[in-house]
């Protein structure tokens, strides 16, 4: 899973048409429980900074943990799409969401683990 989303991630970052020579592409990942967890997480933050380790200063990456499911995470993803270029969200229950929020920002990239759907 983890190699997975890094390969997509690299795919992601070469097509969507960035010049590294500007500035770096940020990229923000929303987490359902503490990076600490040891868990799904630990393993997704650990793809995370494999990102920053490949791209080095093409990249800048954030973070934000324990994010609940529902409003709360659509506020997260908004505030999260107004300053990022690409946004991974870690869980299935952020889906809804991720596509509600995804309608008002088209030049943001939205990734989202484990949903199924595209667009509502």
């Amino acid at each position: 899973m983890l190699k997975k989303m890094l390969v997509a991630g690299a795919m992601l970052l070469s097509t969507i048409g960035y010049s590294f020579a500007a500035d770096p592409v940020k990229v923000g990942f929303i987490y359902v429980g503490p990076v600490g967890d040891h868990g799904w997480t630990y393993r997704h933050d650990i793809g995370r900074q494999q990102v920053e380790e490949a791209f080095g200063d093409k990249v800048e990456t954030s973070y934000i943990e324990s994010v609940p499911y529902g409003p709360q995470a659509e506020m997260v993803i908004r505030q999260m799409a107004a300053e990022h270029d690409i946004i991974f969200a870690t869980s299935f229950g952020y889906m809804n969401e991720m596509l509600k929020v995804a309608k008002d920002f088209p030049d943001v990239k939205f990734e989202h683990a484990t949903g199924y759907k595209q667009s509502d």
